[in-house]
């Protein structure tokens, strides 16, 4: 533990040169303590002016009694220093040759932990606009210490910035009858209900960091989009954010996994850990229990156990239809925004004009004729674009879609659709180990360095990426607009004009060398949601081999 049980006065002066790894040996300015509902906290200023707070506790560490429990919070005498990251949750680790491998990091049970950055002038006074980010990995993987996820750019540009840790897998999502009974009828969901003690902290401390807590908008990518959701489908998250953004998955009226299917689930892994009670499940050390898990991410593949939130009665206590018919739902502006080329398809094995023909006739049947009108390939250079546009019309197009159609029925609010489609300018020649450089287009997470201002996190080790002035140009302005959704609501910024969707105007942005705004594909997706593939997607989609078989976080 990092509580110094000493004065303020000594501590603060302790401060000066901080306990970092020998081969930095870097001195840090450090900012006084800031008293929270936990205890004081003091952070740091970075080189370029930002104030920082790294691995902040907002929970007990989840473990002994407390592992497959709602996070505890947590007090302490003294000073914490927040100095610096703290470990990620238990989870497989990454090669080293991989697009999202960004240095080590320790790994624990012990790590519900935030991180926040505000701009330099900032103070208790700000009331800035917060953004706060869960990060995503299928479930399984992720980690608020990523580099990818960093705030200082965000904060540069005039936010606060959040992330924080959350557990996931086995540890983080198992229901099983004993804890049922023990948590007073309900089990699992742990992750979700770590997001939203995270956010509850948030809501309640921000504003001695410089945040307004009436401006907190919340962003997911990939699971982190669908925990996005859950937030704002859960009671337990009412207020505690403006608006909600979920990158490449915006997934609205689940009918969910009841809570008896997740109680199954942990039975069968108590019997595998051979543990006799829920007790010895406890004492089980975390890395067996991770070896029982499914995994298909970072170059790992193990058949496993899959474990996954519920309808608990408690973070959510029934469906998602029937939530939002009770208008129950916290009504709060989105953003729902998926990348050009993440989709996936058996369209894209075609490499030539027949064999597009022929999957689109195991796909459809007799009505592939009418597929192959509204998708029409004229030469085997253009299979790619139009098993491109029928894949996100019959996924991520049709899903944003249908949040915007269900916001707009059930809700007050707006919401808005965005398509990133711009390719990273890879280095010539550089070799990434999941990824195709010459085939590969706006992949999965590819927008996410946009948004945060993190380009500079591929070049870490080595010279992967060749950012323009262009790619920045176009990094302040989805910032920009993340910022003005926080202040404002409204997404729209000086430069770009992001129009709302809505029955009459279907349409969206698209960002790709400029920020457009164009017509959604309405046509193809009422006609492919009417005529469902009889061949479910099996290729892995997007330009080439490579599109998504990097992390999903």
């Amino acid at each position: 533990m990092k509580s110094l049980k000493v004065s303020i006065g000594a501590a603060f002066m302790a401060m000066a040169i901080v306990a970092v790894p020998l081969l930095t040996q870097t001195v840090d300015t450090p900012i006084a303590p800031i008293q929270t509902d936990g205890g004081l906290i003091a952070g740091k200023v970075l080189a370029s002016g930002v104030r920082a707070w790294f691995g902040i506790p907002f929970a007990k560490a989840p473990t002994q009694d407390l592992r497959w429990k709602p996070p505890q919070p947590t007090r302490w005498t003294g000073v914490w220093n927040a100095d610096r990251k703290m470990p990620e949750c238990i989870q497989v680790l990454r090669p080293h040759d991989i697009n999202h491998y960004f240095g080590e990091e320790a790994t624990s049970e012990d790590c519900l932990y935030m991180n926040i950055w505000a701009p330099a002038s900032s103070n208790a006074n700000s009331r800035l606009p917060v953004i706060v980010f869960i990060y995503g990995g299928g479930g399984t993987i992720g980690s608020s210490g990523s580099a990818l996820y960093a705030g200082e750019t965000m904060a540069k540009r005039g936010a606060v910035f959040v992330n924080f840790n959350y557990r996931v897998g086995i540890l983080g999502f198992m229901a099983h009858p004993e804890l049922t009974k023990e948590q007073g009828g309900h089990s699992g969901n742990y992750a979700y209900l770590d997001q939203n003690a995270a956010l509850k902290w948030i809501h309640k401390n921000i504003a001695k960091f410089g945040g307004d807590p009436s401006k907190v908008v919340i962003m997911g990518q990939s699971a982190g989009a669908g925990a996005v959701v859950q937030q704002t489908f859960s009671p337990l998250s009412k207020g505690l954010f403006r608006g909600a953004v979920m990158s490449s998955g915006c997934n609205w009226g689940s009918a969910g996994t009841p809570l008896a299917e997740g109680e199954k689930a942990g039975l069968e892994i108590q019997k595998s850990l051979k543990a006799a009670t829920l007790g010895d499940m406890r004492n089980v050390p975390a890395d067996r229990i991770l070896a029982l898990q499914a995994e298909n991410q970072v170059g790992v593949s193990v058949q496993g156990f899959r474990t996954s939130g519920v309808i608990d009665g408690y973070f959510m206590p029934k469906t998602q239809m029937e939530i939002l018919k009770a208008h129950e739902i916290n009504d709060v502006p989105i953003i729902a925004s998926f990348n050009h080329d993440e989709s996936q398809s058996p369209l894209f094995q075609a490499k030539t004009l027949s064999e597009y023909k022929e999957i689109a006739t195991r796909m459809f049947g007799q009505d592939a004729q009418a597929f192959l009108t509204l998708y029409p390939a004229t030469k085997d250079s253009s299979i790619v674009e139009q098993a491109g546009n029928a894949s996100r019309a019959a996924g991520l197009e049709a899903n944003a879609r249908n949040c915007a159609v269900l916001v707009n029925q059930y809700n007050k609010s707006k919401a808005h659709i965005v398509t990133y489609s711009r390719k990273h300018p890879y280095v010539p020649g550089v070799k990434i180990a999941d990824q195709d450089i010459a085939t590969i287009g706006a992949y999965h997470t590819a927008d996410i360095p946009y948004w945060f201002g993190t380009q500079d996190a591929f070049n870490m080790f080595r010279q992967e990426r060749e950012w323009t002035p262009l790619d920045r140009k176009l990094s302040e302005q989805m910032s920009a607009m993340l910022i003005a959704f926080a202040n404002t609501g409204d997404p729209s910024i000086k430069d770009v004009k992001w129009p709302a969707w809505s029955p009459a105007n279907e349409v969206k942005i698209e960002i790709t060398d400029r920020i457009a705004t164009v017509p959604l594909d309405v046509k193809g997706i009422e006609w492919l949601k009417a005529h469902p593939a009889q061949v479910q997607p099996g290729a892995r989609g997007g330009r080439g081999a490579g599109a998504r078989t990097g992390p999903i976080d």
